[in-house]
């Protein structure tokens, strides 16, 4: 069990990043408490699943441990993060925070493959650079490979994505499609947040679990990813490619509610 120091550094931490997070406390006193404006937009972002996964014919038992493997647990506050144990799943109220696709990729693309460790080194920087700079003899040690200045552009980490290559394997979580990484369509979740309105859904979310006078929030800061910054990430990366891409994350876009970003993919 994590100490309640490490749970709310985990919490903090986890804001700008997908999670799921559970709790047995707290769900009656939402219901009756929460502004009803929050409320209705908590309705139209679950109504928006319901529609999306209707049709779909798949069971939790479907999923192996790989799907499952990663939890915290705050037995204190009644708490479990990330992959969620199947057979407890029923007594949890279920939470899913969520960020645009394509928002997601540039920050992934900024904290994995500008400012990479030996893991995404070894795992990803190089192996796209080799596969699409042509780039051969590289050094085995990442410190030496920063202090170069080695690394690839987005739109190599883009080529690599849509590579059929890259996809005949799961893609590592900081860019694995949501719904692979939160199964939406197999869970019933009673609380979608949205990296955009963190603010606010991160207080409500603290309400919930009883933990608004434990835990403060910190103030919000501007997203430096623009709609305009958006577009000048994508300008080097060809429209077909981006297209692509589109068709790859297409999910995420139609369950979460984030428009298709016609300014990126049509002529």
């Amino acid at each position: 069990m994590r100490s309640n120091k490490e749970f709310m550094a985990v919490f903090l931490l986890l804001g700008p990043m997908l999670f799921i997070t559970l709790t047995i406390h707290g769900w009656d006193f939402y219901q009756l408490n929460i502004a009803p404006k929050f409320s209705e937009q908590q309705r139209l972002r679950k109504d928006l699943l319901r529609k999306q996964c209707g049709g779909i014919n798949q069971s939790l038992v479907n999923l192996n441990k790989i799907d499952l493997k990663n939890f915290i647990v705050d037995d204190k506050h009644g708490i479990i993060y990330c992959y969620i144990p199947k057979a407890k799943l029923k007594h949890y109220t279920k939470f899913l925070f969520v960020r645009d696709p394509f928002v997601r990729l540039i920050s992934a693309y900024r904290d994995k493959m500008q400012k990479y460790d030996q893991y995404f080194y070894d795992g990803y920087v190089r192996v796209i650079l080799q596969r699409f700079t042509n780039q051969r003899n590289l050094t085995v040690n990442y410190n030496v490979a920063r202090k170069k200045g080695l690394r690839p552009s987005f739109y190599n980490f883009i080529q690599y994505i849509v590579d059929p290559r890259t996809q005949t394997y799961a893609f590592e979580p900081h860019w694995s499609q949501m719904y692979r990484l939160c199964h939406p369509c197999l869970i019933e979740y009673d609380f979608v947040g949205h990296q955009e309105s963190l603010q606010e859904d991160a207080q409500e979310l603290l309400k919930m679990v009883k933990l608004e006078n434990d835990i403060k929030f910190p103030p919000s800061y501007e997203n430096m990813t623009s709609a305009d910054s958006v577009m000048d990430w994508f300008q080097s990366v060809p429209l077909e490619d981006r297209r692509m891409l589109y068709r790859i994350y297409e999910e995420d876009f139609q369950l979460f509610g984030y428009r298709r970003p016609t300014e990126l993919l049509d002529d």
